[in-house]
């Protein structure tokens, strides 16, 4: 694995995997990670509901900035 594309080290010197490396893998492996692209389908409730509530919010507030509504 290559540190910057599968993975990168957080603030709390935790490791994360990226986008790439969940997509490489294949499937949602349940874990609720950071950088899951396939919608949390193995997380189970109430944590994947909440998780998309917040990808959803925090999604709506980078495109508000990008493009401000008049």
């Amino acid at each position: 694995m290559t540190e910057g594309v599968q993975y990168y080290i957080d603030v709390d010197g935790k490791y994360v995997f990226t986008e790439l490396y969940h997509k490489e893998r294949g499937y949602c492996c349940g874990n609720a990670c950071r950088h899951c692209p396939y919608n949390y389908e193995a997380v189970p409730e109430p944590v994947k509901t909440r998780l998309l509530l917040l990808k959803e919010l925090s999604e709506n507030k980078s495109s508000n900035a990008i493009y401000p509504k008049d």
